[in-house]
């Protein structure tokens, strides 16, 4: 594994294009401030460079909250959003740190829904973005690099993208949810029953218990 010193870009061009894009987003974006010590730890064991802007994300904020945290972007941790980029993933898409991982959980939302880099796992396209959909439990190729997603957080019409998803009074249940949390919703959202959003029972429970469910319940509807 390359040390901290070789993987922080002394120019700072990640970070000054990142800043650059939220300084000019529509949409509304709370950049979460990083601990020094935990920022470098994420970024060793993230392995990536500053000079990008995933790597500039981990080493210099504790996360990123769209739209008042309905999408959180992960970074090195902070008490609004406490994962990390590598300890979240650990366990997940690597056993340890030092492994390429076969795909980076970036992102997820409120509904349950993860972002996810693709490193191999979901075929040849390296560095495409896949969404886990809560409400097909599919991995949907949004075919954009992690630069375009964050244009993608930054600037697109969420409630369009999310039409449907949003249900009534959303913004005030969100202030009560944490950033390692998501609502899980019954009936499920792919089920015929579960297509109203308004009409469906949520409670919130970890983002880590949602993962597990969605991949639980993927394999038993034989994906």
């Amino acid at each position: 594994m390359k040390p901290v010193n070789e993987l922080i870009d002394q120019t700072d061009s990640g970070w000054k294009l990142v800043k650059e894009w939220t300084n000019t987003a529509k949409n509304k974006v709370e950049i979460l401030p990083a601990d020094p010590q935990k920022a470098k730890d994420a970024l060793y064991h993230t392995q990536v460079t500053t000079s990008s802007p995933m790597g500039a994300i981990v080493y210099k904020t504790g996360g990123i909250l769209i739209d008042n945290g309905w999408i959180r972007i992960l970074g090195s941790g902070s008490a609004k959003l406490n994962r990390s980029l590598p300890d979240w993933n650990k366990g997940k898409s690597f056993k340890e740190f030092g492994e390429t991982p076969s795909f980076f959980l970036i992102a997820d939302d409120a509904l349950g829904g993860f972002y996810i880099l693709n490193g191999g796992a979901f075929g040849s396209d390296l560095g495409k973005v896949y969404y886990f959909a809560p409400d097909n439990l599919e991995y949907e190729q949004l075919d954009i690099t992690y630069s375009e997603f964050l244009e993608f957080c930054f600037n697109n019409d969420l409630d369009k993208y999310y039409s449907g998803s949003r249900w009534e009074n959303w913004k005030k249940d969100l202030t009560a949810l944490h950033g390692d949390q998501v609502f899980n919703f019954y009936p499920f959202l792919w089920t015929e029953e579960g297509n109203d959003i308004n009409k469906v029972q949520r409670k919130m429970i970890s983002a880590e218990e949602q993962y597990s469910l969605n991949l639980d319940l993927r394999k038993q509807l034989g994906h």
